[in-house]
């Protein structure tokens, strides 16, 4: 039995989720459409459409016999609590967490992808690195060997992570943002775009400049 996944969210995260998933061709899962948070004025794809609000999902599931999701909404500070409710709310309708590895991704044979993920084009995982459940490796991003990197994290378009380095679970590291080798980036962190971090970060704490400085309250 073929499967059918639905996206979770109707945004251009949703939409760059949905060439993502496409590009990697799955003979067996097929992409049925999208899940809005509220009603839409408009939407453009016609091919995939919109089939409901979160709050349909389990109704779609039995009706249009859905049986995975992704999550297609980004994070654009630490937390991602959008991405983890809709990480959850996927999981409650019994739906499985898919993959979506773009084809001109690079990903090492050593590395571990948790479901859910999403690895955009350009985006490069290195050997021994283990990237857990409902993770973003957005456009060109670098995640250099044995790095761990905890559920929900939001990598940026154009981030390097340097080896060893762990990011702790619904932190974001901005665009073009670079990390030192060996770093402890702790959770619910916000590594703004740009930045350099040349030490470990607490939780919760945002990450601005070069050399990285942590935010005064």
């Amino acid at each position: 039995m073929s499967g059918r996944l639905v996206i979770l969210g109707a945004g251009g995260h949703a939409v760059s989720v949905a060439d993502v998933f496409l590009a990697g061709a799955r003979a067996d899962i097929s992409l049925e459409g999208f899940v809005a948070p509220e009603p839409l004025d408009h939407w453009p794809l016609e091919e995939f459409p919109v089939l409901g609000e979160d709050g349909d999902l389990k109704t779609l599931c039995k009706r249009r016999k859905l049986t995975h999701f992704l999550v297609g909404v980004g994070s654009v500070c630490g937390g991602a609590e959008a991405r983890h409710r809709l990480f959850e709310l996927g999981r409650a309708a019994g739906l499985e967490p898919a993959m979506a590895v773009h084809p001109a991704a690079v990903v090492s044979r050593w590395a571990r992808l948790g479901p859910g993920t999403v690895v955009m084009a350009g985006a490069v995982i290195n050997a021994r690195s283990h990237i857990g459940s409902n993770v973003i490796v957005n456009t060109g991003a670098v995640v250099d060997h044995d790095a761990e990197i905890s559920d929900h994290v939001h990598i940026a378009p154009g981030a390097v992570l340097s080896g060893g380095v762990a990011v702790g679970e619904g932190s974001l590291i901005g665009v073009g943002a670079i990390i030192r080798q060996g770093l402890s980036i702790a959770s619910d962190v916000t590594v703004a775009a740009g930045a350099v971090v040349i030490t470990d970060v607490p939780a919760g704490a945002t990450v601005l400049g070069v050399p990285g400085r942590l935010r005064e309250s």
